[in-house]
């Protein structure tokens, strides 16, 4: 697997998508969503969620990382009657605590507040429940990795408060990337816990998201660890040489983020555990990469684990995420999608194929789809943009059995979210994508629906949003039932 080296370069002037973050988000109540061309599939029934960084400052302070600003969540209602959309920033109680003051307060992944030292050392880590959704029968959970969830009333999205799953602690996070097992329904998802080496604890709940199991593995270092893979009976966590220098982050001299230090020499190790017994069953240390998310992940007929990852040469998309927060992208990290083929049992690599050679993230694959055959969505940049300073600008399809990729890009100065798979509650062989798009030449959001078969086709329907959505990270679409 040969990554390339990304140069290093800046970029003059803002974009058009730092207008969607230049100011916090405004809230909205529950509104009737205008069809602004097209119409809604008669057969797409259900609610899409996303959640994301809606709120970057407080008092004039700017975060000092994406990743830390205030998560907001977004319901868009498509139940066979009027549209309608909700948006509500989650109120956790370091939002709420910062409100109040009008500054900010606590630090964060990439933040330290603007305080005296001592003010500093005494700070809390603030959770902003911004990174995921996990859609449970009775709540929805605003997800963030170094954390509790947020519960969250599905209906109005009001915070209900920190959820712990009926038995996490406060100090063992439940991480932003659960998975849902295909056939029996059941939640597996981690949190990364903290001291000289850090413990991984890997969760498994039922479908309503009450914890049933916990196993815990010691690992060396304290590893960033974002993402991992669902392949049936198999768990793969690949721990990237990222490394926290903890004395400086824990004495906020440092933010973690800055404390994170790239150790390519440790390479990247590959720790395949037995779903059911937690167990470590295959560990191999493999040539390094990093990643934050996967895509595909699944057993073929030999008994092998596939999966597909978006890896980096290096940890430059830290830095490539923090200056998001600025408005203005100066680091080049561009990524490409590969497929390996994994021996459970020794976690050794015997197949490598590259994917997509080209900047991309946020890999989805339909949840219903046969998996050796299930095509890939994800977010890509338009060809023009590439080292420009931009974010993604265009969606995509992938057919890994005859590498055709297909585009839909937004057009200049608009900015497609992560791409949400919804199935018709009519016709099974019928897909729907769903993406939030800001348009940077008007300054408004809207969601955009796609035929998945179709994607080099308008959109079969766009709807308008009241406000600006910023860019976000992870959603998903719950049908109704």
């Amino acid at each position: 697997m040969v990554l390339k080296s990304p140069p290093r370069q800046g970029t003059a002037g803002k974009k058009a998508w730092a207008g969607a973050i230049a100011s916090p988000a405004v809230e909205f109540a529950t509104t009737t969503l205008p069809v602004l061309a097209g119409q809604v599939p008669s057969g797409l029934r259900g609610v899409l969620y996303r959640n994301g960084p809606a709120r970057l400052e407080r008092g004039g302070d700017r975060v000092g990382h994406w990743f830390d600003g205030d998560g907001a969540v977004l319901a868009v209602r498509l139940t066979g009657e009027t549209p309608t959309g909700t948006y509500r920033y989650v109120r956790s109680a370091g939002y709420e605590a910062e409100a109040e003051q009008d500054c900010l307060l606590y630090r964060g992944y990439g933040t330290l507040p603007a305080q005296g030292f001592l003010k500093r050392l005494k700070s809390q880590l603030k959770n902003p429940a911004n990174t995921s959704v996990l859609a449970l029968p009775d709540r929805l959970l605003a997800l963030w990795e170094g954390g509790l969830p947020h519960a969250l009333d599905p209906e109005t999205l009001a915070t209900l408060g920190s959820d712990s799953l009926d038995s996490l602690s406060g100090g063992e996070p439940y991480s932003a990337h659960p998975k849902r097992h295909p056939r029996t329904g059941d939640i597996f998802n981690f949190g990364l816990v903290a001291g000289a080496n850090a413990t991984l604890n890997v969760y498994r709940s039922g479908a309503d998201g009450r914890i049933q199991t916990k196993h815990s593995l010691d690992l060396n270092g304290i590893p960033l660890i974002h993402d991992f893979v669902l392949a049936d009976r198999y768990l793969v966590f690949c721990v990237p040489p990222v490394r926290l220098n903890a004395l400086p982050a824990v004495l906020a001299l440092q933010s973690f983020s800055d404390s994170l230090m790239w150790q390519p020499k440790r390479g990247t190790q590959i720790v395949v555990i037995d779903a059911d017994s937690g167990e470590v069953v295959g560990w191999n240390q493999v040539d390094p990469w990093y990643q934050w998310h996967f895509g595909n992940g699944y057993l073929n007929q030999d008994g092998d684990i596939v999966l597909d990852v978006v890896a980096y040469p290096d940890f430059a998309t830290n830095q490539n995420l923090k200056e998001i927060a600025s408005g203005q992208i100066k680091t080049s990290a561009p990524s490409q999608l590969w497929r390996l083929r994994i021996a459970p049992q020794t976690a050794e690599i015997l197949e490598r194929q590259l994917l997509v050679d080209r900047h991309c993230e946020f890999p989805v694959v339909p949840a219903d789809a046969d998996p050796e055959t299930a095509p890939i969505f994800l977010s890509i940049n338009r060809p023009e943009d590439e080292g420009q300073g931009e974010i993604f600008g265009a969606i995509a399809r992938l057919d890994p059995a005859t590498g055709t990729l297909t585009v839909a890009d937004a057009g200049t100065h608009r900015y497609p979210a992560e791409p949400i798979y919804a199935s018709d509650a009519t016709d099974p062989q019928q897909g729907w994508i769903l993406t939030v798009v800001y348009d940077g030449n008007t300054h408004s959001s809207e969601v955009w629906i796609y035929d998945s078969d179709r994607l080099d086709q308008p959109p079969v329907c766009r709807l308008g949003l009241p406000q600006v959505i910023p860019p976000s990270f992870h959603g998903t679409w719950q049908p109704c039932s």
